[in-house]
C-alpha cells in the first residue's frame, strides 16, 4: 500500500506516533490522484513534499522527526513555500544539517539534508550546520561510503551549539522575510563587502593604482635589461 493515498484528514488519534525517522523517496512524482490526499494549498505531485505533509499530520503533539530531504525543497518556491510555512508555524524546526556531496552515490548525486523538528510549537530560529567532506575523501562511492564516524563533528557540536565557519543560527523572522521561506542557508560564511566613504575609496584606489604601475614599470625595466644583455651577447 502507498501511505500517501490516505487523506491526511483521515488520520485519527490511533494513527499518531511519537517519533518518525525516515529517508523518503525523492526525485519522483506521484499520480495526481494521490496528491489529493493533502489540502489544496499543499498539493504537489513530488513525493518528498507529500511525505513531509503526511509526517506533520502523523506526529503527536510533542512528537519528533528526523528526515532526509533534497536541496530542492529548501530553496523551492510555490507549493514548497507553503509547506515550509506550515512546517515553521506548526513545528519547531530546530536544526538542518547539510550532508556532504555524493552521500548516496552511486544511486543519486542529489545534494541532501537532515531536517529535525518537534511538533506543537512554532519555530523561533533554525540552526544550520554544514557537515564537511572528511579528510582524505574527495567524494563518497559504493566502495568508500559515508561511515558513522564521519558524523562525529556534528555530534560534538549538537550539545554545545556555537556559530562557526560551518554553523549559524537564523531567526525565523529572517527566514519568513524572504517570502519564499528559503531554508537553503547552509552555504555560509558569506563574504562581507566593506563600503568605504568616497574619499577613502578614492585614496585606496590611487594607492593601489600607483603600486600596480610601479610593479609594471619594474617588470618592463627587467625585460628591457634582459633584451639588452641578449643583444650584447649576439
Amino acid at each position: 500500500d502507498n501511505t500517501l493515498r490516505t487523506p491526511v484528514v483521515d488520520y485519527g488519534t490511533k494513527d499518531k506516533v511519537d517519533v518518525i525517522v525516515t529517508n523518503p523517496p525523492f526525485g519522483g512524482a506521484e499520480e495526481k490522484a494521490i496528491s489529493n490526499s493533502v489540502s489544496a494549498e499543499l498539493r504537489n505531485t513530488e513525493n518528498a513534499d507529500l511525505f513531509l505533509v503526511h509526517i506533520m499530520a502523523l506526529l503527536k503533539d510533542g512528537g519528533r522527526c528526523g528526515l532526509v530531504l533534497p536541496d530542492g525543497f529548501l530553496f523551492g518556491t510555490g507549493v514548497k513555500s507553503a509547506i515550509k510555512k506550515k512546517l515553521l508555524e506548526e513545528n519547531d524546526l530546530h536544526t538542518i544539517v547539510r550532508l556532504p556531496k555524493d552521500v548516496f552515490a552511486p544511486y543519486t548525486n542529489i545534494n541532501t539534508n537532515l531536517l529535525f523538528f518537534c511538533k506543537g510549537h512554532p519555530t523561533k530560529g533554525v540552526w544550520f550546520y554544514r557537515l564537511e567532506m572528511p579528510a582524505g575523501y574527495k567524494h563518497f562511492s559504493k566502495t568508500r561510503p559515508m561511515l558513522d564516524k564521519h558524523f562525529d563533528p556534528v555530534r560534538e557540536w549538537w550539545n554545545n551549539r556555537i556559530e562557526s565557519e560551518v554553523s549559524q543560527h537564523v531567526p525565523v523572522e529572517d527566514i519568513a522575510a524572504s517570502g519564499d521561506y528559503n531554508l537553503d542557508l547552509c552555504g555560509f560564511p558569506h563574504e562581507t563587502v566593506e563600503i568605504l566613504p568616497p574619499d577613502e575609496f578614492i585614496a585606496q584606489y590611487l594607492n593601489e593604482k600607483a603600486a600596480i604601475s610601479a610593479r609594471i614599470e619594474n617588470i618592463l625595466e627587467r625585460i628591457t635589461a634582459a633584451m639588452e644583455q641578449q643583444g650584447d651577447a649576439l
